[in-house]
Order: structure tokens, then sequence, then C-alpha cells
């Protein structure tokens, strides 16, 4: 009986959570919705509507796409067999579940470790993490390149809504940016006292108000996601060094200026500013600025995951007497 309590509470909060989880989203919904009203039907005029509506579009667009594009997950191959997965938790000694894990990895193109050098393995999803491949504990999901878990999109931001995302904050600046230098024609009548409503009197203040608010922070936040890019960054990545075979590498992912902006945005320019899916590759594995190519798969076409002994005099925790350690 308490059992039956207990998991009826579990499912109850659950379902709060998830209704919680879309208050950020309702909130800027609103405040856009609000903000249309007053700027078409209360202020504007019709030369100022025409660019109006074409940056709306593709701000609602762009928003539409990050909240709606669901994370990507990594695919079966990554995933233990149902034998695989009963052999390592059946197994008690850590040494011979770490060489399990060793064996699987060397069948998968993945060549980052956790800190201490161990294979990643998300124990929550039983799989082998892909490079750049984190669990998101708001999602219950390990997700391809994980960037971030954005509360205002109630979504996990990765390989697959990325680009999305970064055009969302682009057409959000630019959004605030035109309604605040067009309504501050009409705050300089507010201030000579040449509006007669009251009502226009609100709209004007608060439009500007909350256009030059959001345009502070978004511009912050879209010029911290541009270096993420020039550099082929993710979040994690910026706060959290990549450790690959050969050791921790600041820069493992970056292939230059240019290359790095199409991993994001793709090779066909004109995409670039259309919230359509274009980024290269299937989110498992990356280009990476190596000093030994041949480990690549990308980059050539040797056997990928063969350990050499350069490697492991330079990073001892590479070798074969790595310690395993899950990471979540």
């Amino acid at each position: 009986m308490r059992r039956g309590w207990k998991m009826a509470l579990s499912g109850g909060l659950r379902c709060c959570r998830r209704l919680l989880s879309w208050v950020p989203v309702l909130v800027i919904v609103l405040v856009v919705l609000w903000s249309y009203y007053a700027y078409v039907f209360e202020l504007c005029l019709v030369i100022y509507l025409i660019f109006y509506h074409a940056i709306f579009v593709f701000f609602t667009w762009t928003y539409w796409k990050s909240i709606f594009t669901l994370p990507q997950q990594p695919n079966q191959k990554f995933h233990l067999s149902y034998s695989d997965k009963e052999r390592y938790e059946n197994e008690e000694r850590p040494e011979v579940q770490k060489q399990m894990l060793v064996d699987m990895a060397k069948k998968l193109p993945v060549y980052t470790r956790t800190g201490s050098g161990a294979v990643r393995f998300c124990d929550r999803c039983h799989l082998i993490k892909p490079d750049r491949c984190h669990h998101c504990s708001v999602c219950a999901m390990c997700v391809l390149k994980m960037d971030h878990h954005c509360p205002w999109v109630n979504n996990c931001i990765g390989f697959s809504n990325y680009k999305f995302f970064l055009q969302f904050l682009a057409y959000s600046v630019l959004y605030c940016l035109y309604i605040a230098t067009t309504v501050f024609n009409y705050f300089i009548k507010y201030w000579r006292g040449e509006l007669p409503s009251v009502r226009s009197k609100f709209h004007v203040l608060f439009l500007l108000f909350v256009a030059c608010m959001f345009f502070v922070s978004l511009v912050i936040l879209f010029g911290y996601h541009c270096w993420l890019v020039s550099r082929n960054k993710t979040t994690l990545e910026a706060f959290c060094t990549p450790v690959f075979t050969s050791g921790p590498e600041k820069n493992g992912f970056n292939l230059g200026f240019i290359k790095n902006i199409q991993q994001v945005f793709g090779d066909n320019k004109k995409f670039w500013l259309i919230p359509i899916g274009s980024s290269p590759g299937d989110g498992h594995s990356f280009p990476m600025r190596s000093m030994n190519e041949s480990q690549n798969p990308l980059l050539a076409n040797e056997e990928p995951w063969e350990d050499n002994e350069d490697e492991n005099r330079d990073y001892p925790e590479a070798s074969s007497s790595l310690t395993m350690e899950t990471e979540t």
C-alpha cells in the first residue's frame, strides 16, 4: 500500500515538474505576443511593419525549431547488448568491467575519455558515449554533441538543434534592436508630450524598456556562442577540456575558422540563415585536430583505436591500465 502511494506521489511530482518546465517558454511567448500587439496595432507605420514582419517570421520560426526539434540520441551500436549488459552488471571485479568497456570501445569511433582517462560510459543509459556526447539529467537521456539544457526553450541544445538555437539568438537580437530603434522615435514624442493617448505612452515606455533589456542580455549570450562556434567548442567543452587518448586538448576539434562554422551550418551558405537542418555528419563522430590523423576515421582509412607506445608515454592514464569510470 505504501509503495503504491509512493509511486503515485512520484508520478504526480514528475507531472508537475514537466508542467513547470514550460513556464519560461510561456513567459517568452506572452512577451512576444504582447510586443507584436503593441508594435503592430498601437504604434507603427506601414513601412516599419514590412521589415518587422520579416524579422518576426524568422524569429518565431527559429524559436519553434529550437523548442520542438528533439535531441538526438546515440544509435544502437553504442548501447550495450542485452548479453553484454548482463555480463557487465554481474561482474564484481572493476578491472574486468574496465577491460570489457575497453574491448567494446575498440570497435567504435570514440576518441575522448573521462578526466581520469577511462572509457566514457553512461551507467543510466547503458552505453559507451560517442565523442562530445553527454547525459542530460533533465531530459534523462544521452544527447549527441550536447551544449546545454536551456529552460527558455524547455529543450536540450545539441547536435540536432544547435544551429536553430544560434539562429534564434541572432534573430532575437535583431528583433529587439529593430523594435528599440523604431520605437525610440515615439519615446522622443512622449518625452516632448506629443503623445495624447495614455495607452500609447505605456506601450512606448514598456516596449523600449523590454527591448533594451533583452537586447543587452541576448547580445552577450549570442556573442559568447559565436566565440564557441569560431573555436568549434560546446559550452560543456569550454568549461571542461576534452580528454583524448593522447591527453587533454583544448582545441581538439578546432579545424580553423571557416571549417568550424561549416561544422554547425554546413557547406551550403544559402542555408545558413534558414532554420533547415544542414549540419554535416550524424553527430556520432567529428573531424579532429590531431597530431596522429591516422587515428581519425574521418581523416584516414586506417583501423581506428590502435594504441601506440608514444601515446602511452605521453599520457600514461590512456594505456591499457585505465581505471574504469562511469560518467553522467
